[in-house]
């Protein structure tokens, strides 16, 4: 059968139209609904990717979680033991793209390198910009306060548990919601510091809450990541 050009022409739209349409399939060694090491910019991460993720061409949310001091170093198993790594590796079925990368021994979470890290995600999966969350307890939660202040276009939202940042720097982040949480009887890091964030933060016209659990020290990280509010509510958080 022989095509004229006429037909080539009209065909090629419909079958570039088809193309376009196709999902984005897992990047290689990656599988839907599996949490899997993987490596970008130097930094060690688990990753998981909806198990509709490679069905659908609608981009995902992501949700970084930053782990604490106790979880630096070189064996990823670490990761897991709190948080949505930990829920995930449960079997949790997060309805976004989770990435809880690792810090090396004694280092703490730098703004600059996370903000290299999620531009490198970026580039590589099916992620809307406009829904990159960040959460973490403790020296994590430290760390999405600097990151948050350094960079208030990278994230839509934060939940910081058990960890603050610097009250005359959170101006910069007065359009980055903040949901925090810490437990009163935290004798390793100190309530008073995270409310003077969240407060910080409502007087530069931003918003922000702070669930304080009565008679809970420094874990208060177990009660956070079970509040059934707390997913939907990073979930529903857009950039403008």
């Amino acid at each position: 059968m022989t095509i004229t050009r006429r037909q080539l022409l009209t065909t090629t739209p419909v079958l570039l139209s088809a193309c376009a349409a196709l999902p984005p399939a897992p990047p290689q060694g990656l599988a839907a609904g599996e949490q899997r090491p993987w490596q970008l910019e130097g930094v060690r991460f688990w990753i998981w990717l909806p198990r509709e993720y490679g069905q659908r061409t609608e981009a995902w949310p992501l949700l970084v979680f930053l782990h604490g001091s106790g979880e630096r170093g070189t064996d990823m198993e670490k990761v897991k033991v709190h948080g949505p790594p930990k829920l995930v590796a449960q079997g949790a079925d997060y309805p976004c793209i989770v990435v809880s990368p690792q810090l090396e021994d004694n280092l703490r979470w730098d703004p600059e390198r996370l903000h290299k890290l999620l531009a490198a995600l970026k580039a590589r999966l099916n992620i809307d910009p406009r829904r990159c969350l960040g959460t973490g307890l403790s020296l994590g939660g430290f760390g999405v306060w600097q990151w948050a202040c350094a960079h208030p276009r990278d994230l839509a939202a934060i939940a910081p548990v058990c960890g603050y940042g610097d009250p005359a720097k959170v101006a910069a982040m007065r359009d980055v919601p903040v949901r925090a949480y810490h437990g009163d009887q935290d004798s390793v890091v100190p309530l008073a510091p995270h409310a003077a964030c969240v407060e910080a933060l409502r007087a530069a016209g931003g918003t922000a809450s702070l669930t304080i659990y009565p008679g809970v020290g420094h874990d208060s990280w177990t009660p956070a990541y079970n509040d059934r509010e707390l997913l939907p509510w990073l979930l529903a958080q857009k950039q403008t």
